[in-house]
């Protein structure tokens, strides 16, 4: 790697050149979308061996690049097949939860898409809880990052998505949007992980003419008491910590798959 490369990665990686709204992860010593994120780990950390476990015994004499295609891929094709079979390889190696879980304290958990929805029921109401994790990915923490390290670190990723509380009576629905609050921003002394945003109630669905008020203009007594009301729902902060654990997994499942698809079209598969 020559002195320029050397010197550009001190401050940014290869998403961050890319965008600049992406970043890197380490956890446990172990490294999250590295490939894609990192210049330094492309250019000195490929694991050739792992990498041909991947690949099929016998390539097409076709296609030098392994995928098995008939087609004659072009220079791109090639390269970026390569570079996603080592991607997709490093990404399996940092997952942590392989499989969703199905239910969370009680809410049965389903899946559609980028959307994930938590639901409970009881005689009286249902509460539906949903988000998508869609563009809710960021670092955990900042750090500084030293390139003489082996594996930087730089901060755990973590999925924070805005969710919504739907608590069904009978045909009314309260409906109470949240987003998680970064640490920096929690009041003086309140430990609360979420906020709420907005608030709303309606008959039957909602719609463009439902009116909705901003969780900042409500009254303070009335904010505090709404999240009690959450809480005793079983919305408490732990639960919420609980969402971004689940969302998190589902993202980085979701990110795994999409790499794999690209790999396919890439190959012509």
């Amino acid at each position: 790697m020559n002195s320029v490369i050397r010197t550009t990665f001190k401050y940014q990686n290869l998403r961050q050149l890319l965008n600049p709204t992406r970043k890197i992860v380490t956890v446990n010593n172990v490294s999250h979308r590295q490939f894609a994120r990192n210049l330094w780990y492309m250019c000195n950390s490929r694991n050739e061996d792992l990498i041909s476990k991947l690949k099929l015994e016998n390539p097409s004499t076709l296609c030098s690049c392994g995928c098995g295609s008939h087609a004659i891929h072009t220079k791109g094709e090639r390269e970026l097949v390569e570079f996603l079979t080592e991607e997709i390889l490093a990404e399996r190696k940092a997952q942590k939860t392989k499989n969703i879980p199905t239910e969370v304290d009680g809410f049965k958990v389903s899946l559609n898409g980028s959307e994930m929805t938590l639901t409970k029921k009881t005689d009286k109401e249902s509460v539906k809880i949903s988000f998508s994790v869609n563009h809710t990915v960021d670092t955990e923490a900042e750090g500084e990052v030293n390139p003489n390290a082996d594996k930087p670190d730089i901060g755990e990723l973590k999925s924070k998505p805005s969710f919504r509380v739907d608590l069904v009576r009978n045909k009314t629905t309260l409906s109470i949007l949240c987003s998680f609050i970064e640490p920096h921003e929690q009041e003086e002394g309140y430990n609360d992980v979420f906020a709420i945003d907005e608030l709303s109630i309606y008959e039957g669905e909602c719609s463009e003419n439902t009116y909705a008020v901003a969780g900042e203009v409500l009254d303070t007594y009335l904010y505090d008491l709404l999240m009690n009301y959450l809480e005793e729902k079983g919305v408490t902060n732990e639960f919420a910590d609980k969402i971004i654990d689940i969302s998190t997994a589902y993202e980085h499942a979701s990110y795994i798959s999409l790499l794999e698809g690209l790999s396919k079209f890439a190959s012509g598969k």
